[in-house]
């Protein structure tokens, strides 16, 4: 069967540099792997062939400053489905841009909230110095028309270095080995400072326990993001994309790529190199 996939979009050149993860061309990037996943039989596809994603994403919350070494802080990321859809297994993929490029997978510790426990995120690095983390576990499920508000924390550890990083979430949902890309946040961005103290700023977390989360929302969904170009089939779109020229046929394979792999398959391309 085939997906659908929304074409390179600007926003997401901070994903250009996950091709690194796969040793093999962009083709074999999408091979099923050795061990298939369980198909997903929640629903059915939430991404429409139009101009918008289905899930409005959005980072908040989050502090303008962490201190190297600091204590967790805490931030946000909203996933409304603006279809009459159920979206399930979805899953948040974060990349991590630091205006240094020293930044290593080692240092940010990133965690989210499953119901009444945390999940780790593993970063990996790219060969631009990018660190790509995707959401493990079953996924959300995001109900027609509503919200679902995964909580998110992070620290650094003592050895990261002064320095701005930029957070992106581009979000897919996953059918067994395939997948959609369905949602794309805003850019969150903070410093890194030398303190060994707390972190600064909004959204300091001071509960060491996890407590129940995400939980569905019941407000209106808001207005959908920006237009993204209209989305072709699979097999067409990395066709179209690998003719459109190296630099944003790259952004946009390596993009894809990412979205639709789990966490497993992308440390199964490392294990081949």
């Amino acid at each position: 069967m085939r997906r659908y996939v929304h074409a390179y979009t600007p926003a997401l050149l901070g994903l250009a540099a996950a091709a690194a993860l796969f040793p093999a061309p962009p083709a074999a990037a999408f091979r099923a792997p050795a061990t298939p996943s369980p198909v997903v039989r929640v629903g059915d596809s939430c991404a429409p062939t139009g101009r918008v994603f289905p899930l409005t994403t959005r980072i908040h919350g989050g502090p303008a400053v962490y201190e190297a070494g600091g204590g967790y802080s805490i931030w946000y990321l909203d996933l409304t489905n603006t279809t009459r859809r159920t979206c399930a297994a979805v899953h948040p993929v974060v990349v991590l841009v630091d205006e240094r490029h020293v930044l290593k997978p080692s240092q940010p510790r990133l965690e989210f909230y499953d119901g009444p426990r945390t999940r780790a995120v593993r970063f990996e690095s790219t060969d631009e110095d990018e660190l790509v983390g995707a959401f493990g576990g079953a996924g959300f499920t995001v109900g027609s028309g509503k919200t679902v508000t995964v909580k998110v924390r992070l620290a650094l550890t003592p050895d990261a270095v002064p320095n701005e990083v930029t957070v992106n979430a581009a979000v897919v949902q996953r059918h067994g080995d395939d997948g959609d890309w369905v949602g794309q946040s805003n850019d969150y961005r903070f410093g890194i400072g030398t303190g060994t103290g707390t972190s600064t700023g909004a959204g300091i977390d001071t509960d060491p326990s996890p407590s129940p989360s995400p939980s569905p929302s019941s407000s209106p969904s808001p207005h959908p993001d920006p237009a993204t170009p209209e989305g072709l089939p699979f097999t067409d779109a990395v066709e179209e994309l690998a003719s459109t020229g190296p630099g944003v046929a790259a952004a946009a394979l390596a993009a894809v790529s990412l979205l639709l792999v789990t966490v497993g398959a992308i440390l199964r391309a490392r294990g081949r190199r």
